[in-house]
């Protein structure tokens, strides 16, 4: 986890059992250098006490919007104007509403309202709470008005069921918070991201797709958030948990993909496919299982639509950033890829080198010629990535008339 030295939060509690991992995610935020101030609804302090969290923070922990031991007697405004970030962990279905209809009934409702800093929330509630169509329109309504939703994540709940709606834990969430502090190079940037295989169907068991694990596109999509751009990632089959606080759909095959891409394209000022998309599918896909025989099944392959491309011929395309996987002449092959399909600019690899791995070494391909990421990690590859699309996006973006 990178440094949050210097770095100034404030952590919101409100009611719900997953206040005791606030504990925790004080002191990881701690150890990674930030400074914490505490402020608890009363709902909260049903469940955990403010001595805890006064003793693992080493200050007072606030709680009364009339709190008298506060500068000028106004909480709301003094307690949030030396913060760098608002976390509100966990959220309550009900505090989510509160924030997005600007409800200001208590000390922590007040200072999200009138706060000049960033915001994130971790909701935690009963997973039909949290499925309820009207915690997921507060959901959109906070995401659209710019505050960074962490989670929930899935699994055992405290009623004894499972599902989503657990908050994400500590270490999960410092992590969340430190990844937010890097420089916001796409501030506001609205990004869509393509990431993962497809899966084209031969029959309801078996299909065609290509080796890929996933994990470069959601590093992308990691990288992104980080910059500060709100993400939308659409995702073929993978095993891998999406960054919380991107717009995730999930898809299977290179036509649902397309139809994913094209529903929200128009609202994107940057597209990435970083997906390998199958080439082909299967237009005499068999209903049931194909039985094992002599005969060897006739299978008709079809030409699946390039993605990349047919956004790049768009009218008034977004900046259109490609991907290649090459296993030989890879400067050669990518840049050509990158002429064919008019993109801006082109990330090209050996797939023998990053099949799989934690680690990737990507070429980058644009007008200005070929320059070497060298070998490292697919987030560190995805950061340096995101860097130079925001060098080339910017200019971009100025040169175009108002």
């Amino acid at each position: 986890m990178a440094s949050l030295g210097n770095k100034r939060i404030l952590l919101g509690l409100t009611g719900g059992i997953a206040a005791y991992k606030a504990a925790e995610l004080v002191r990881e935020l701690q150890r990674a250098g930030a400074d914490i101030q505490v402020i608890m609804t009363e709902a909260a302090c049903r469940f955990v006490t403010p001595l805890t969290l006064q003793a693992l923070s080493g200050k007072p922990v606030y709680g009364d919007l009339w709190e008298a031991g506060v500068p000028n007697g106004m909480g709301h405004i003094e307690l949030s104007r030396d913060r760098d970030l608002i976390v509100v962990a966990p959220a309550s279905a009900d505090f989510l509403s509160k924030l997005v209809h600007g409800a200001a009934d208590d000390l922590l409702s007040a200072l999200c309202l009138a706060r000049e800093c960033p915001m994130m929330v971790a909701p935690a509630m009963n997973r039909q709470m949290w499925e309820n169509p009207a915690t997921q329109r507060n959901i959109a309504q906070l995401r659209d008005d710019g505050i960074v939703v962490l989670g929930p994540g899935e699994g055992d709940q405290a009623c004894g069921e499972v599902g989503m709606g657990r908050m994400l834990e500590a270490a999960d969430l410092a992590r969340e918070i430190s990844s937010w502090f890097q420089p916001k190079l796409l501030s506001g940037t609205r990004i869509l991201i393509t990431a993962g295989p497809t899966f084209e169907p031969i029959d309801p068991v078996r299909g065609l797709t290509n080796r890929s694990s996933g994990k470069m596109g959601y590093a992308v999509a990691r990288a992104a958030i980080e910059a500060g751009a709100r993400v939308t990632l659409i995702s073929g089959p993978t095993q891998i948990d999406p960054p919380p606080a991107a717009r995730f759909e999930r898809v299977e095959t290179a036509r649902q993909m397309l139809d994913a891409v094209n529903s929200r394209v128009d609202d994107s000022d940057i597209f990435i496919a970083v997906a390998a998309v199958a080439d082909y599918y299967v237009a005499n896909a068999a209903p049931q299982k194909i039985k094992k025989e002599r005969a060897v099944p006739r299978l008709d392959l079809v030409l699946n639509p390039d993605i990349v491309e047919s956004v790049a011929k768009r009218p008034n395309p977004p900046f259109c950033v490609g991907f290649a996987a090459e296993t030989e002449k890879l400067d050669e092959l990518a840049e050509a890829k990158r002429r064919r399909k008019k993109l801006p600019l082109l990330a090209g690899n050996l797939v023998q080198s990053a099949l799989g791995a934690d680690e990737n070494e990507l070429v980058l391909f644009d007008d200005e010629g070929i320059h070497r990421l060298g070998r490292t990690s697919k987030l560190e590859q995805a950061r340096l990535l995101i860097r130079h699309i925001a060098r080339m996006y910017h200019p971009r973006k100025s040169s175009v008339p108002a």
